[in-house]
């Protein structure tokens, strides 16, 4: 009998607002309110609210045979709280039903698990207690930033205590074996592994509306059919994408919620067909093998690396700066030092870097404040060397390699001719 692993991601950053080279100094807050506030009442009126109401009428109509699971990042949720509280309120409705499993991740959506274990266990733990005191339930799955992964990585999640993580079923990784099983941890087996089946997922996640597609339209029946012919000893299938798919990538208007309504009833009253989550799928399910992962992979681009995040200059000099303070900011008890050093880490200011404006460019677009990659490193240069000023007035002599403003203008000039050329 098969089984569907139904996963969303729920995230929002905290933008920046044009942060120039003569605020630094003068100008400590980073944010563009304006922007935060009418893009998340945007995505919670258009995805959040409706997507929601529409799970929780799933709920009351097929009980405890419609089960999925949300990972909702800590500066998403606490947007929220800020601009769309109704929303919060939404999703606080659909932990009370009981069906719906919530997954531990990093606060920050960040990176940190590829740079220092100790921050990245800290920030799991304080998303942990935020999941806890807003939906009442203590995560036993984890789901990294972007469902990045590796062997070691996945290593630190099993000795932090939980028993399964999300990732991606990278084809250069699995090879000739099939993402719909469950697999385990190559170092410590004690960890199972739900692996993205990303043809299936991507489906609805990127091709539903496009009309150039040769299966469009897709319908419930369509897919459904699809999900029947998967062989009968692939006995899992792990459906996993952003939740903002539903009323934001693919607007109400394409009939995405029609179809996710038909196709959800259709599995559960016309097939044998079973809806898990994935605390229910690691405890009921036996891995089929280990699955060696050296380098990370993540679920975004062709690439399914990190070269949406890092790899080239800037990302990379970005990255190594902001993560050169950890020790220093471990030292600051202020709270406006602790909330700043928690928002530069979001992935999405590395992702507003990427040069790969071929392959993927039109997906790095997306909710993207900035014109090019090199605005982008510039305005988070700027505010990362006001607050690398700051911290060491309050944490005196201990940050060290502080860019200099002459050197900062050096940097600008040499990725300006850098980019240059990429665009040529």
């Amino acid at each position: 009998m098969k089984t569907i692993c139904l996963y969303f991601q729920v995230h929002q950053p905290f933008r920046l607002k044009r942060y120039r080279f003569f605020d630094m100094g003068n100008d400590h807050y980073y944010y563009d309110d304006f922007t935060n506030r009418a893009i998340m009442e945007k995505v919670a009126n258009n995805c959040y609210l409706p997507a929601n109401r529409l799970m929780l009428d799933l709920i009351e109509k097929h009980g405890k045979k419609f089960k999925f699971a949300f990972s909702l990042s800590g500066v998403v949720i606490e947007q929220m709280e800020m601009y769309a509280p109704e929303a919060l309120e939404s999703f606080k409705k659909l932990a009370a039903s009981g069906n719906v499993e919530f997954l531990a991740e990093t606060y920050s959506h960040s990176l940190v698990s590829l740079q220092n274990n100790d921050e990245f266990e800290n920030q799991v733990k304080e998303h942990a207690r935020l999941i806890k005191k807003h939906f009442k339930k203590v995560p036993k799955v984890f789901r990294n930033t972007e469902l990045i992964y590796s062997d070691d990585i996945g290593n630190k999640v099993a000795d932090m205590g939980y028993k399964a993580m999300l990732s991606e079923g990278a084809k250069h990784i699995l090879g000739w074996k099939s993402p719909n099983y469950l697999y385990q941890n190559a170092i410590n087996p004690k960890l199972k592994l739900l692996l993205k089946n990303y043809s299936m997922s991507d489906d609805i996640a990127f091709r539903f509306s496009n009309r150039g597609w040769d299966e469009w339209p897709l319908t419930a029946e369509k897919y459904v059919n699809w999900i029947e012919d998967i062989k009968p000893e692939e006995e899992l299938l792990n459906l996993f994408m952003d939740y903002e798919t539903f009323g934001e990538h693919q607007a109400a208007n394409t009939g995405i919620f029609d179809f996710l309504d038909s196709f959800i009833s259709k599995i559960i009253e016309d097939t044998d067909i079973k809806f898990l989550t994935p605390t229910e799928i690691a405890t009921k399910f036996e891995p089929v093998s280990a699955i060696n992962v050296p380098t990370p992979i993540s679920w975004a681009d062709k690439e399914r690396d990190l070269t949406a995040w890092l790899g080239n200059e800037l990302q990379d000099e970005a990255f190594r700066k902001l993560y050169s303070l950890l020790d220093n900011v471990k030292n600051c008890k202020d709270k406006d030092i602790k909330r700043d050093w928690q928002r530069l880490q979001i992935s999405d200011h590395f992702y507003y870097m990427c040069t790969k404006w071929f392959s993927d460019g039109d997906v790095h677009k997306y909710f993207n404040p900035y014109n090019s990659p090199y605005d982008a490193f510039i305005n988070y240069m700027n505010i990362l060397s006001d607050f690398i000023t700051r911290v060491n007035k309050i944490c005196p002599n201990l940050v060290e390699d502080d860019l200099s403003k002459e050197e900062l203008q050096s940097l600008i000039k040499k990725y300006q001719s850098a980019l240059r050329k990429l665009k040529k």
